[in-house]
């Protein structure tokens, strides 16, 4: 019998569940949302996960629904399960991660840990969380930020009146999440991977390295983690476990500079910071997805290599494609694994990645950089 699982979404995350799915057997099928999408080559259909007949008919190709993104509205995902269809993670986990002051509130009610925070609707109670708070706070819309969009460190009660004029006339309450200006070292990344039956696995702990709001880099597993490395598992399966995630689970996290652990982010899906997974571990994130919504045993996390180092390869080329490069890069790095999302190159958008594993972290850093580099300009 072969299992068919059709994602939401045409971005890189779809193209990538693509080889493991072939490796599988799997049949794969993507609704992309316009032609061209980065997934094209599983795009059986293009069409608007906002609508609910378009989302319906797709659906039943497939026995699982999964997804590239968190997006599709809950209208669309609730009409899912109604109309029989398994859909993983379910339409209560993934409210989780489409709106942050959800996200904040549920994580709160966990007894988990993470920057102290506030919902604010006025300028006034933004300037009483500033007054609290060292004069500086960060403030996020709810809903639709990623990569440094919709985030914003503020100083003056009246530095985010735009957002707040634009969350009044949402219909969705006019609240945005403020929160504490966190002094961290570092960014870590704990991903986990639950199928519904309840087996979780997790990755090595990774770090990573943000620039303008973007990962640019992610190194496995984290240098010098030590104790961090329980407690940020120990984290990642409570969420999992807690929010009955199924599929790929990431818990991005900061850890501060007097050693704690604070979680930032939340994403129920494969995510930037594992893609050194599908050259460095054993069973990729992508695969292990798969496995997961399809309640498979999930298979081993280990990493084949004392380190891997991700570079994302952001904007691209000035003139040509990633492939025109291509030879010059094999010839002169024939160790690093390069990852092309088939995607027009554009100032700061994720068009591909590089990973090299090694045994000295410096030498594979500089390697994966080098790599890299052969994309710019």
């Amino acid at each position: 019998m072969a299992f068919r699982v059709g994602v939401i979404g045409g971005g890189q995350l779809a193209r990538m569940m693509v080889p493991p799915a072939v490796h599988l057997g799997v049949e794969i099928e993507v609704l992309a949302e316009a032609e061209g999408s980065s997934a094209r080559l599983a795009a059986s259909q293009v069409g608007d996960y906002h609508d609910v007949e378009t989302v319906l008919a797709f659906a039943r190709r497939v026995d699982v629904v999964t997804f590239d993104h968190e997006h599709v509205p809950q209208p669309v995902l609730r009409a899912l399960v109604e109309a029989g269809v398994a859909v993983h993670p379910a339409p209560e986990a993934l409210a989780v991660t489409q709106d942050k002051i959800v996200m904040r509130r549920r994580l709160t009610e966990l007894d988990l840990p993470v920057p102290d925070w506030a919902e604010v609707r006025t300028a006034d109670e933004l300037g009483a969380f500033l007054d609290a708070h060292g004069g500086s706070a960060v403030v996020k819309t709810p809903r639709g930020g990623y990569d440094g969009k919709g985030v914003r460190v503020v100083r003056s009660s009246h530095e985010a009146d735009d957002w707040f004029a634009a969350a009044a006339a949402d219909d969705r309450g006019g609240a945005l999440l403020v929160e504490e200006l966190v002094e961290f070292r570092r960014e870590l990344a704990q991903l986990v991977a639950r199928r519904p039956s309840g087996q979780v696995v997790a990755w090595p702990l990774v770090e990573t390295v943000q620039r303008d709001g973007v990962c640019a880099e992610v190194v496995a597993p984290a240098p010098d983690a030590g104790p961090l490395v329980d407690e940020a598992g120990r984290i990642a399966v409570r969420v999992a476990d807690e929010l009955g995630v199924t599929g790929v689970l990431a818990v991005e996290l900061f850890e501060t500079t007097d050693g704690r652990l604070l979680v930032n982010e939340l994403a129920m899906r494969p995510h930037n910071t594992g893609h050194w997974s599908i050259d460095g571990a054993v069973t990729s994130q992508f695969e292990q997805h798969l496995r997961a919504v399809l309640d498979l045993p999930l298979g081993l996390t280990d990493a084949h290599a004392d380190w891997s180092v991700m570079v994302n390869v952001l904007g691209g080329p000035a003139a040509g494609t990633l492939a025109d490069r291509l030879p010059a890069l094999m010839a002169a790095e024939p160790g690093a694994k390069v990852h092309d999302y088939g995607k027009d190159p554009r100032p700061g958008r994720k068009v591909g990645h590089v990973t090299v594993t090694g045994g000295e972290l410096p030498g594979v850093t500089a390697r994966a950089r080098a790599a890299a580099a052969f994309f710019e300009g």
